[in-house]
């Protein structure tokens, strides 16, 4: 603290570690007299520096949890698919062949289309796992789920489904689903991640995605001709997997 007349009367300035305050800016106290006053506010923990460090703790689980993982295909797709569907049987098949060919499965660990790839990995004898997200309405990871966790923040999440992953499988899903493959487009057309495999599985619900971006998109010129050679579109489970493992060279 600096106080050009002495000490006496009011602050000029006020140091809070790297914080300078000043003028009706300065607050009354110490940080370390409001670390170690116990009857003091508790709104702090509410406070976005406060949210760093919990960001920052997010980070370092993932980190952490999902190291040694061997390599991995994020697959991605409804919640809401029912469980006696063919999306559900083919996103079981699909992680199952994943695991057969030398991949652990990552999902978002909830129901559906998520859960039908968790379960085909684990009954394929693989690693299955599960990154949830705290939701307003409770969901929970399922379970085929073998290596949970629970993010409080979509974009810690969505980090860990493309630094683990060597490819994206795209089931039919939703506007989550949606979000998840225009980022990984968006990074790879960029080259913020390279060699990076991203295949839609399903021609019939996702060709007219495909007709817009190639009749509109690019037709008015907002992207360009070879950025539909971002991705592939199958429907065979087989292919999908060839799609990834040529890409990703394993």
């Amino acid at each position: 603290m600096s106080n050009p007349e002495g000490g006496r009367g009011a602050r000029a300035e006020q140091r809070l570690g790297p914080v300078l305050r000043r003028r009706g800016q300065i607050k009354p106290g110490t940080t370390d007299q409001r670390l170690l006053d116990s009857d003091g506010p508790s709104e702090w923990v509410h406070t976005d520096p406060w949210r760093v460090l919990r960001i920052q703790s997010e980070f370092i689980e993932g980190f952490g949890t999902l190291a040694e993982l061997p390599a991995a295909i994020s697959v991605f797709g409804s919640a809401r698919t029912p469980p006696d569907s063919p999306e559900y049987e083919a996103g079981v098949r699909l992680g199952h062949a994943l695991v057969d060919a030398g991949f652990a499965v990552i999902t978002g660990g909830g129901p559906g289309a998520m859960e039908a790839a968790n379960k085909g990995a684990s009954e394929a004898g693989g690693t299955s796992v599960g990154l949830g997200i705290e939701l307003p309405f409770e969901q929970g990871l399922n379970a085929y789920v073998d290596i949970g966790l629970n993010f409080r923040y979509f974009f810690v999440r969505k980090m860990m489904f493309v630094k683990y992953a060597q490819g994206f499988v795209v089931l039919p899903g939703g506007l989550g689903t949606l979000d998840e493959l225009f980022e990984a487009l968006t990074l790879v057309q960029t080259e913020k991640v390279t060699r990076f495999p991203i295949v839609l599985f399903g021609t019939e619900y996702w060709g007219g995605l495909v007709s817009w971006l190639r009749n509109t998109l690019v037709a008015q010129g907002k992207a360009a001709e070879k950025d539909l050679l971002l991705f592939h579109l199958t429907d065979d489970v087989d292919e999908a997997v060839r799609l990834v493992t040529k890409e990703t060279g394993l």
